[in-house]
């Protein structure tokens, strides 16, 4: 098995939002971020988020709710946001509380602001065209960044997609689509997941159930994106069971050190990405 490397791609697209950031003659992005409960996991990543802003460049205004706050009083922050000049990118944190309405409150942030690509008129854009040259996904965009850093050639590859969310889903098959790649969505519990697995090429995760995918699994030369986190008797993991797949000759993002830590650089360049915009920078 050959482990592919998500910090070390981090910080490539990290150092390159700081350099551009540091050109910009003091003017910095601002990024809010709305947090809604007492998720441990989430309050990490807004955490995580926070801290690695601060060494790109971007200044982060945090908004934390409390799990019972009515949900008219977060979209009333984040019209108030939406209308704040001095805010160029509004992040919700996922996943939200089951008491709020998710898709609710997507919908109310500005397209204009919206870092994660997932308001309606956004993802109708992006699903409609296969020019995804600027604002899309983070997670969808560090799949892409992946295969693209490993030489992974899509046209005519066969990829599987085993995720809870129907959205993430969609969005993805259309980015491995419009790169020549045939794509299956699939459920964890899917009758076929095990023999489409197996015929795959590349397999993407994000279901967090560990050790769902098993090395038997996992056919020679596979990539394996993992992108589900959970935790096993007190330890992070993800979706691969790890030891059985690292007897295979494939690649495999690890859990933590993977997918994660890119995340959060796509959303920074995200946020980069949608100020420039607002002030007509670079032609944007």
């Amino acid at each position: 098995m050959k482990i592919i490397d998500g910090r070390a791609m981090a910080e490539k697209i990290k150092d390159k939002i700081a350099a551009e950031i540091a050109g910009l003659k003091g003017q910095r992005p601002n990024l809010a971020i709305v947090l809604a409960g007492e998720r441990e996991d989430s309050r990490l990543y807004v955490s995580l988020k926070e801290e690695e802003a601060v060494r790109v460049g971007i200044d982060t205004h945090s908004y934390k709710c409390e799990a019972d706050t009515p949900e008219e009083e977060i979209i009333k922050t984040i019209k108030f946001l939406n209308d704040d000049e001095a805010i160029d990118a509004i992040l919700v944190q996922l996943p939200l509380p089951d008491n709020f309405n998710t898709d609710k409150i997507i919908s109310a942030i500005s397209p204009q602001k919206d870092v994660d690509g997932f308001h309606p008129e956004n993802l109708k854009k992006f699903m409609s065209t296969c020019d995804h040259r600027h604002v899309m996904p983070p997670v969808v965009e560090v799949v892409l960044e992946i295969l693209k850093n490993i030489n992974f050639v899509s046209p005519d590859k066969k990829a599987v997609i085993i995720a809870n969310s129907e959205i993430f889903g969609k969005t993805l098959a259309k980015a491995l689509e419009c790169r020549g790649q045939i794509v299956k969505i699939l459920k964890k519990d899917d009758g076929n997941l095990k023999k489409l697995c197996v015929e795959s090429d590349l397999i993407i995760s994000a279901v967090g159930e560990p050790r769902l995918i098993k090395g038997g699994m996992i056919k020679k030369d596979a990539v394996i994106i993992d992108i589900g986190i959970s935790k096993m008797d007190g330890r992070i993991c993800g979706d691969v069971d790890f030891e059985s797949a690292k007897e295979k000759d494939c690649q495999l993002t690890p859990v933590p050190g993977g997918v994660g830590p890119m995340t959060i650089a796509m959303a920074f360049k995200n946020t980069l990405e949608l100020f420039k915009k607002r002030k007509k920078i670079n032609g944007n």
